[in-house]
């Protein structure tokens, strides 16, 4: 029988997801029971699009055995108590990006799934991306050699109308600005990919682009456990928006990911292309102009970890690694050096 799961949150999040949900639902991967809102006019403009029943009942759904999982897709503040009920109910989850507004509430949101032993993961789909899937592969085989160096440019636009959403790009609900909401994606695939870091020394501000309460722009000198060096820029100011790049020099050759493509260049005079998907990518004033091929694959993994009980490709304890890089961020914004903690 396929798996019955609901989904809670029906806002911008959701696009991806659904469509992403057809797919599976039609290869008989998983039934969606429910998609959750409160505001009848978002589950109108749901149920107009997609053909999953809508309620506003979220304690029927919690209370439902038939509901083995479910997908949180609701603003950043909302999501430790909904892990707290969705855990006590022996619910899996899949947990939208960030864990939660702080890295306090995130951790206590990550031990909250442990103690009720439900898998947690995290949608982080720059993860499952076939150009970052192959790189992972030619690092892993040694064909780079060491890693000296590991840059990061995330050179994304969002126009004011963007910010003047109730909400967008403050502390109390989103959590930060450019970093937790649209950096943490490439910062995430960058630490998976090139290892921890050791130190940042950088800068950060809010760019007279934008009237917003947190930071559009973090630039940072960063030195890897590994002892490889790079910088890490960030920023939702620089019209027209660019894809995400991470440039990988190593011992033996160099790479680089500029959004969903790759190029590989070897000393002994190899060389491997991987064409883009040719989407915007979620760079520009559309944040959602993306494929949901990468949610797709976020969402198979999920549905096999629940039914196999192996840990998904991004766990919540994973995840907490990138919300504590973007603390040392922040907090070498003034300039001063941050060391994290092994």
């Amino acid at each position: 029988m396929p798996r019955r799961i609901a989904i809670i949150g029906l806002g911008m999040a959701v696009t991806p997801h659904a469509k992403a949900l057809m797919d599976l639902v039609s290869d008989r991967r998983c039934e969606v029971a429910a998609a959750v809102a409160p505001s009848a006019e978002r589950r109108s403009r749901f149920a107009a699009t997609y053909p999953f029943p809508t309620t506003a009942d979220l304690e029927a759904v919690m209370a439902d055995s038939s509901i083995t999982a479910v997908g949180i897709l609701t603003p950043p503040n909302t999501h430790l108590d909904l892990v707290r009920r969705a855990a006590a109910a022996g619910k899996h989850i899949l947990l939208e990006k960030p864990l939660e507004i702080t890295t306090a509430r995130a951790e206590e949101l990550v031990a909250v799934a442990e103690n009720a032993s439900v898998t947690l993961a995290v949608t982080l789909q720059h993860r499952f991306r076939p150009a970052g899937e192959r790189l992972r592969e030619i690092l892993a085989s040694g064909a780079l050699g060491d890693i000296v160096n590991c840059s990061t440019s995330i050179r994304l636009w969002r126009p004011q109308a963007y910010y003047d959403e109730p909400g967008r790009g403050t502390r109390s609900r989103d959590g930060g600005g450019v970093l937790i909401t649209q950096g943490i994606h490439t910062l995430d695939l960058m630490l998976s990919l090139a290892g921890p870091i050791a130190e940042v020394r950088g800068f950060g501000a809010t760019s007279p682009v934008h009237r917003m309460e947190t930071e559009d722009m973090v630039t940072a000198a960063v030195r890897f456990r590994s002892g490889a060096l790079g910088v890490i820029e960030a920023t939702t100011a620089a019209y027209p928006g660019a894809p995400e790049r991470i440039d990988i020099a190593g011992t033996r050759g160099a790479a680089s990911l500029a959004g969903t493509s790759l190029t590989v260049t070897l000393m002994d005079g190899t060389r491997e292309e991987l064409q883009p998907d040719g989407s915007a990518g979620g760079t520009g004033a559309d944040p959602m102009a993306f494929p949901h091929d990468y949610h797709r694959a976020v969402w198979s993994d999920f549905l096999d970890c629940a039914t196999s009980g192996r840990a998904p490709r991004v766990t919540g304890r994973e995840a907490l690694n990138v919300h504590r890089l973007i603390d040392a961020l922040l907090q070498a914004a003034d300039g001063r050096s941050v060391v994290l903690s092994g």
